[in-house]
Formats: C-alpha cells, structure tokens, sequence
C-alpha cells in the first residue's frame, strides 16, 4: 500500500501537478490532462540539492544523506470520492489539491476535506494542502480559497499537521516546497 495518496475534488488539477512533479518538462502551458476515472501511480524522485558555491562549505549534513531519493504517490480521482476511505490504511502523508481558480468549487473542496480531516485513521496523517492553478488566478483568489477553507479557525481544532503551498504545475511555482515536504519523515 502506498504510505502518501493525493485526493482533491474532481478537474482540482491532481494529474496535472503530480505529472508536472514526476517530469517538471513534460507540462507547458499547452498540456492538458483527462480528469482520473479510478487511481494512478506517480513515482516522483526528488531533485538533487544544490551544492554551496564554496567549496570550504560542508557538502552534505548527515540528515539529509539518509532523505529518500524518490516516493510512490497514489492519486485518487475526484469521482471516487465516496470510496477514498477504503485507501486510508497504513498512510503518513496526503496531499490535498484545490483549484484556487475556481471559486464556485472550493465549497464542495471543503467539505471533502472536512470529512478527510475527520478520520479517525488520518489523525496523525501529515497534510499537505495544495492551491493549485495559481497561474491562473489573481492573488487574492487566495486568500479568498482559504477564508473559503475556514483554514485559520480550522488549524486551531484539527490534530493534524496541514502545511498549506500555491502551486502551478505550469511555471512549477511551489514544486521546491512540495519536494520538501514529501522527502521529509
């Protein structure tokens, strides 16, 4: 079984982002992807970290040496909403995926991920809310996403640790974020 799944209402743009992570090249601003009808497997190897331009600097700490190299992300289409908690067994980490470009669905975003949240087997899950489409939207649809999201009076009553990033599977904004979280314990 998978230890991180990505779920998000249907057209959030999941497939979208988890090809633009598995191959940052293979998506422009003409590619286009089918809305998930059942499940996909991503492997996503994370890129090399930079080495420091003095060669005095240490190279690599000993935390780091022992970070994966790559994880299997499950990706569960929105239509399958109704069945996404018989794929809850066994999971550290869920990326969590709303279009913030499309405000008439972060309603319904939002109570999916309530229910999510509300799991029993996901209370020490690690989340990772993810805005995506941010090419395509105007700043303030963001902050207008997480009023929407209820996510500040949220974090306050949920056990769970939600890192919230804006991301594009276009211009690859928030990938070093997400990289980051994903190779992280």
């Amino acid at each position: 079984m998978m230890s991180c799944i990505c779920l998000g209402p249907k057209r959030a743009g999941k497939t979208h982002l988890l090809k633009a992570l598995q191959e940052p090249e293979s998506i422009d601003e003409t590619s286009y992807s089918m809305p998930t009808i059942g499940t996909g497997i991503y492997s996503i190897h994370f890129p090399e970290k930079q080495k420091p331009s003095n060669p005095n600097a240490p190279t690599t700490t000993t935390a780091s040496k022992h970070l994966p190299k790559s994880i299997q992300v499950l990706e569960i289409g929105g239509s399958m909403a109704p069945l996404w908690r018989q794929y809850f067994e066994d999971i550290k980490k869920l990326i969590y995926v709303v279009d913030a470009s499309n405000l008439c669905q972060i309603s319904a975003a939002g109570v999916l991920f309530y229910s999510i949240l509300t799991e029993p087997r996901l209370q020490k899950v690690k989340i990772l809310l993810v805005l995506t489409k941010m090419d395509y939207s105007y700043r303030q649809m963001r902050n207008e996403a997480l009023l929407m999201l209820q996510m500040s009076k949220l974090q306050k009553q949920i056990r769970q640790q939600v890192q919230i990033v804006e991301a594009s599977a276009v211009t690859k904004v928030g990938f070093p974020e997400i990289y980051d979280w994903l190779q992280r314990p």
